[in-house]
């Protein structure tokens, strides 16, 4: 959107609040002088927008009296993609804007939404941990996630179709306790009828969500994006990794993804570091960031990687 652009529907605004604004006032507020003023809205009454214009000393200008900006009609898709893009971006750092700009926007776009979506849309932001930037994106279906965070928020019970990573496709029933988007990809979890358990389901991996009768509560203290992490450090891979690592938990979480190890406090000011992976020619470099001594316990394959990792550096360094 171009400055001049964005400046006049920014005096929209405010003339939406309400009274007559004097020129004087709207130069002060939109940072132009009051010739630019009058310009603006005349874009604005160009666009058929009953601004009226108050003569005499304390005139200024002012909408027609009832008038209202029409509901912004977007789909469910396209509102989600705004709220989203503007939530995500402050909760992950990559707005430079301030945090009452970012809360701002994200106000005015909800206030022109239709009810019924904006009711969906508040579900999902009252129930989403965001755990991580998200890198590349997997997309869930925007009916499976709006309805999911609308039973999480209302305590409803699901009825999900899930096919799991082998393949196997099931029907059950699931108590949603958190919305979570993590690494660019979304999860449910929360209790699972067919295993009794608390488990998470990747929402790209789930057909269709329909809320069915009853209701649940979410166990004290429960915290949906601290059990994702855990359960993605859990998944079955190919090789199970276990490495002392000379230095404090914190030292160890703090140079390591979330969700991709467990990081155990052990004796004599080191930790052990479990993980799981497809392939092990990525932990030395994972290794290598840590900047701290570290004793491989398994699996032996792992020693290969890691002098192969130190003879490319010697390589390069000479």
């Amino acid at each position: 959107m171009t400055r001049p652009t964005a400046r006049v529907l920014a005096l929209l605004e405010i003339l939406q609040a309400g009274g007559t604004r004097t020129v004087a006032e709207l130069a002060d507020r939109l940072g132009v002088d009051e010739r630019t003023v009058r310009r603006y809205a005349g874009h604005l009454i160009d666009l058929d927008i009953p601004v009226r214009s108050i003569r005499g000393r304390y005139g200024g200008y002012r909408l027609a009296p009832g008038y209202r900006m029409p509901p912004l009609m977007l789909t469910d898709d396209e509102a989600l993609a705004v709220l989203l893009g503007l939530v995500a971006g402050r909760r992950a750092g990559l707005v430079t804007t301030s945090v009452a700009a970012m809360e701002s926007a994200t106000a005015k776009v909800r206030r022109v939404l239709p009810e019924a979506l904006g009711r969906r849309l508040d579900a999902l932001l009252a129930t989403t941990d965001f755990t991580a930037p998200a890198r590349s994106v997997i997309s869930a279906e925007t009916g499976v996630l709006l309805t999911l965070a609308e039973a999480a928020r209302e305590r409803r019970p699901v009825a999900i179709a899930y096919t799991a990573w082998r393949g196997r496709r099931s029907e059950r029933t699931v108590h949603p306790y958190g919305i979570v988007a993590h690494s660019g990809r979304w999860y449910v979890t929360g209790a699972d009828s067919d295993s009794g358990e608390v488990r998470t389901f990747r929402l790209d991996r789930i057909e269709n969500a329909t809320m069915v009768p009853g209701s649940f509560d979410v166990p004290e203290g429960f915290d949906p994006g601290a059990r994702v992490l855990a359960g993605l450090a859990d998944v079955p891979y190919q090789h199970e990794v276990s490495v002392r690592v000379q230095g404090t938990v914190e030292q160890v979480r703090s140079r390591l993804p979330a969700g991709v190890a467990v990081v155990e406090e052990q004796d004599d000011e080191w930790v052990r570091v479990r993980l799981r992976a497809e392939r092990l020619d990525w932990v030395p470099s994972a290794l290598a960031w840590l900047n701290l001594p570290f004793v491989i316990e398994y699996p032996d394959a792992l020693r290969e990687h890691v002098r192969a990792l130190a003879h490319r550096m010697m390589t390069s360094a000479g």
